[in-house]
């Protein structure tokens, strides 16, 4: 191993794929740059349980994208054509089948369904 491989951690993703890391080689590669942190469990959340607009606008645009491209829509339709619109609509019932990932100052991060959040 050269010290390019060991810096990008190019070895470490090869084992994570494998599904053979070690314990000795997991803690000994942790503190390289570059690593995704921990998932924060689920009881034990930090962040506020509602949505911001950007978090907003951002899923209704990748579902109505999601929907233009023939996705499988998960509410009834009251003649709506716009995926704009039925995107509004699924998120006004819960119904958007995505998860936002909330990054934490120390690394970690927390993952969130659409519809655990709080959206007015």
């Amino acid at each position: 191993m050269n010290g390019i491989e060991s810096l990008n951690g190019a070895e470490h993703d090869h084992d994570m794929v494998n599904g053979s890391i070690s314990r000795a080689q997991e803690q000994s590669t942790a503190p390289q740059i570059g690593l995704s942190g921990e998932r924060q469990p689920n009881k034990v959340r930090v962040t506020t349980p509602y949505l911001t607009k950007y978090e907003r606008a951002r899923i209704l645009g990748t579902r109505a994208l999601q929907i233009s491209m023939n996705a499988p829509i998960l509410v009834p339709l009251d003649g709506e054509t716009d995926a704009l619109q039925i995107a509004i609509k699924e998120l006004s019932q819960r119904k958007i089948p995505l998860v936002i990932r909330r990054y934490l100052p120390d690394g970690s991060f927390e993952d969130w369904s659409v519809s655990e959040l709080i959206s007015d």
